[in-house]
């Protein structure tokens, strides 16, 4: 089969190679893959015990073409899309992939189709996840995103406009007009100087949460959300905190899968946007990963094979 591959333990490049079909063990499920999420992480999340030449990626979509002898809720011919990281077989940016069948995976409704399935998994399942250490804020509270218009931003101002929030966001100003539309009541451009005294003055107290998307915002972020208030840095940042604000991780632990199920079933009835930047044919996918490491994006990168 063909894939994209990283050729040697600690290779800098990705390249295009044939490569064996994987072979499942019991508790794993083969998959065609029919479109892939591009993250900036594709060729980073890598397991101790890779085995190379190794595809990477994390997310996609495609139809389960066999399943193991110990794998239930899921027959072949289902179309899924999924979520599946540090695998020593290998991760998605393949024509097949072996998938564990304890993955984070999503049944797709007839509604959704491969390249805008492909682009849920690992932003819906972050996102989620993140809205949940927000918990606190209540109805007609307040949350800013710095980083609103990427996968993660774009889902994030309408699940927070669901809970009935409103939001403030940052991004270029070229896509301020796009914030609005998912819901955005306010919105900065990142560039200028005084944007945390903008969001200030919609907020005159600070807003009662935070997401930090973009990696170098948390600390400045801080400066938006009130006293005692949180701030869940996606970004990976790790501010010190002050006035008594609470700096808290993604909660890994939380178990957002009938979330995620909604979160598709909303798409499906086109109450959620998924917004595609650009959907790249599958021998594009190294053009893909340039520009979804220079972190401009507005929406989701995904390749889309035959």
């Amino acid at each position: 089969m063909r894939a994209f591959v990283l050729p040697l333990a600690g290779a800098n490049t990705v390249e295009l190679a044939e490569v064996p079909k994987p072979l499942i063990d019991a508790d794993e499920l083969l998959v065609q893959v029919k479109a892939v999420g591009v993250g900036i992480h594709d060729s980073y999340f890598l397991p101790q015990d890779a085995s190379y030449p190794f595809p990477i990626g994390i997310e996609a979509a495609g139809i389960v073409a066999e399943i193991g002898a110990d794998t239930t809720g899921v027959h072949p011919g289902d179309r899924i899309a999924f979520v599946s990281s540090m695998q020593p077989k290998g991760g998605t940016w393949a024509e097949f992939v072996a998938v564990k069948a304890n993955s984070l995976i999503i049944p797709l409704p007839a509604a959704v189709d491969w390249v805008h399935a492909a682009a849920i998994p690992v932003a819906g399942n972050t996102v989620l996840r993140a809205l949940h250490a927000l918990a606190g804020i209540p109805s007609g509270g307040s949350l800013f995103i710095a980083g609103g218009s990427g996968a993660i931003g774009t889902l994030g101002i309408q699940l927070a406009r669901q809970h009935n929030w409103r939001v403030g966001a940052s991004a270029s100003a070229a896509n301020h007009s796009y914030l609005r539309s998912l819901g955005a009541e306010m919105v900065v451009d990142y560039h200028s100087p005084d944007w945390v005294q903008q969001v200030r003055q919609w907020m005159p107290d600070g807003v009662d949460g935070a997401l930090a998307v973009q990696p170098g915002t948390a600390a400045q972020t801080l400066g938006v959300v009130k006293n005692g208030g949180q701030l869940v840095p996606i970004s990976g940042d790790n501010p010190v905190p002050e006035r008594g604000i609470e700096v808290v991780g993604i909660p890994y632990q939380s178990d957002v899968r009938a979330e995620v199920l909604q979160l598709m079933a909303d798409v499906a009835g086109e109450k959620i946007h998924v917004e595609l930047e650009q959907v790249h044919p599958f021998g594009d996918a190294l053009a893909a990963l340039a520009k979804v490491q220079t972190r401009r994006a507005r929406g989701k990168t995904v390749l889309e094979l035959p």
